[in-house]
């Protein structure tokens, strides 16, 4: 079964009008949702590619390094610096700058870098792909919706640790529960929603507005309380699989009073991430019931890929019809950077006899469109 979405020139002329209005945040926050090859495309290397912003020398003291060529001056402050202490900076011909702390002691410390007299976070320690400014553009139209002004009863959003075993390292999630659900505790069915290309499970809470979209929802009578689970996807694609099912799947129904049985599980994903979607709903086609792929698709050029597709949905064609209630495919219209890559997978799908339907609308492969997504997903979900 393949549906289409058709919109009326009211509704076209409603939603362009909100991108307009989105437009300059669209631009400033793009680079977040633009899968990690785009981003790559016709960009010169330079130093700061391979750089190592912190080293520690045997002799126990610590290097700190920034790429700033053009800048005067640069210094470091923070905790990790000696209280009184001045520390020579030294930058090199490929400008970078380089600054010694002598015999640091074991322990955490705060760092930042004054580059000619502004404070720089450094931009190349692990974690500050997570941190990204944001601008909000006072919204119009439906665009109020995602705005955090609603007086309705807020879920939390809880930030989650866990060892994974897959990777042998500690990793993050993110999880949303609805207003009151730490008094009630009451058993709930799951959503889990990933992320794009180089963006982390800081994503959907934050620019991607979840919390905000399933609070209104909620609010609204429009869905059924759920969960929203939010993982950090920013690994290998195929690993991440692994660690889906092995770790973050068994982690959230040890730890939360939720449905531990296909009925319960909802799927979605945008980018890169619709792409763990694709991978993750074809190794276990019986694991989940509802199901979003949100501008995504195999790359058309990659035959192996096609070959490996169409081979695994003749093997799952029986199953995943059977199992899946609804398998939704999403676009951002002919704009969209995925948007011939999802047309092209989806002629494999037809093939195979699989049940599913589509959907777009204007707005190119932007969270205006991911929002979107999730606001005409969610109420669908554990009917």
């Amino acid at each position: 079964m393949k549906t289409r979405l058709i919109l009326d020139s009211k509704q076209l002329e409603t939603i362009h009008k909100s991108i307009r209005v989105f437009g300059i945040a669209m631009t400033l926050i793009l680079i977040c949702s633009v899968p990690v090859q785009a981003q790559r495309f016709n960009r010169t290397p330079t130093p700061n590619d391979t750089l190592k912003s912190t080293e520690i020398l045997e002799n126990g003291d610590v290097v700190f390094r920034i790429y700033a060529p053009k800048a005067e001056n640069v210094t470091l402050g923070g905790d990790v610096v000696p209280w009184g202490a001045t520390l020579e900076s030294k930058k090199s011909e490929i400008g970078v700058w380089s600054i010694i702390v002598p015999k640091v002691s074991a322990g955490t410390y705060r760092y930042h870098f004054m580059v000619d007299g502004v404070k720089v976070y450094d931009p190349k320690a692990p974690d500050a792909y997570k941190t990204s400014a944001l601008v909000s553009i006072p919204p119009e139209g439906d665009g109020t919706f995602f705005a955090n002004r609603k007086d309705v009863p807020h879920g939390a959003v809880s930030t989650i640790q866990y060892y994974s075993s897959t990777t042998k390292s500690m990793r993050n999630m993110k999880v949303w529960t609805p207003a009151g659900y730490h008094k009630t505790n009451k058993k709930l069915p799951v959503l889990y929603l990933l992320h794009g290309g180089g963006d982390s499970e800081k994503a959907w809470p934050g620019v991607g507005r979840a919390g905000i979209i399933m609070d209104n929802l909620l609010a609204e009578g429009k869905i059924t309380e759920m969960m929203v689970v939010m993982p950090d996807g920013g690994i290998d694609v195929n690993l991440f699989v692994e660690d889906f099912f092995n770790e973050i799947i068994p982690y959230i129904e040890s730890n939360y009073n939720v449905y531990a049985d296909t009925e319960h599980r909802a799927l979605a994903g945008l980018s890169m991430g619709g792409l763990e979607v694709l991978n993750s709903f074809m190794e276990k086609p019986d694991m989940f019931t509802y199901i979003n792929v949100m501008s995504s698709g195999w790359f058309a050029n990659n035959k192996e890929m096609y070959a490996n597709g169409d081979k695994r949905l003749a093997e799952i064609n029986t199953t995943l019809n059977k199992t899946v209630k609804l398998l939704l495919f999403t676009q951002g219209g002919p704009e969209d950077i995925a948007y011939a890559n999802g047309k092209e997978m989806l002629k494999v799908f037809d093939k195979n006899g699989i049940e599913y339907e589509f959907s777009e609308m204007p707005g190119g492969h932007s969270w205006h469109v991911w929002r979107h997504d999730l606001k005409n997903f969610a109420p669908r979900l554990f009917k």
